[in-house]
């Protein structure tokens, strides 16, 4: 075991990391608007809207994550129109490609994360809220949404750390991200195991803090329905 390599090799990975949790930050970021989206869309009595977002999250859950990663990055860079147009701007670039990919597969499946923890809201809760005269817009924002986030965080949480984990694909489009940099360095020392060890660590520290924080925010906002 090379300990002088995993030593000098932590300060680069941990550099690596900073465009990881760039990566992840971003991804869930526009995913819960996309997800906020369409789990409401889900709930929509419009068959037409419903399958649409069905359809959405379908795909998206499907496939796996890489090769949306390949479509989105070598795929639509194939489509002449797209580079005459300002969409070329982002999908030329591998960093924004894998932003796409990961919004759009986190989006997926934290519609349904959503749309369960909507479905799960007693409905005296609303109906008390009619009685009181507050219009639907105001229950559903004031009251609906609060309690979904809320009721959501154990199965959001674990989709955090889930994304947090994909992100390393987006070394296969040339991302120097935490994977990326560790692949760079065996491809130079030729010892994976002392890189990948060091890189594993700062992954499961990382799904520590994640957990934990989980776990916090459940104790802050836990409440009976």
């Amino acid at each position: 075991m090379d300990f002088e390599l995993m030593f000098t090799s932590f300060p680069k990975l941990l550099g690596a990391t900073l465009v990881t949790i760039k990566l992840l930050s971003a991804s869930l970021f526009f995913g819960l608007i996309i997800g906020l989206l369409f789990a409401i869309l889900r709930l929509n009595k419009n068959i037409f809207v419903n399958k649409f977002a069905y359809g959405y999250s379908y795909l998206f859950r499907g496939t796996p994550l890489l090769v949306q990663i390949f479509i989105i990055y070598f795929g639509l860079g194939q489509i002449e129109y797209l580079r005459s147009t300002f969409l070329w701007v982002i999908l030329k670039e591998p960093y924004w490609c894998a932003i796409i990919a990961f919004t759009l597969n986190t989006g997926a499946y934290t519609s349904e994360i959503l749309r369960s923890a909507f479905q799960t809201i007693k409905p005296g809760i609303i109906e008390a809220g009619k009685s009181l005269g507050i219009p639907n817009k105001i229950i559903f924002y004031k009251i609906q949404i609060p309690i979904a986030i809320r009721q959501s965080l154990p199965a959001y949480g674990n989709e955090i750390i889930l994304m947090m984990k994909g992100t390393s694909l987006a070394s296969t489009v040339t991302l120097m991200d935490l994977t990326g940099v560790a692949k760079y360095i065996i491809s130079t020392t030729f010892k994976p195991i002392e890189v990948f060890i060091v890189a594993g660590g700062i992954y499961l520290f990382m799904t520590f803090i994640i957990h934990n924080f989980i776990k916090y925010l459940e104790k802050k906002y836990s409440f009976s329905q």
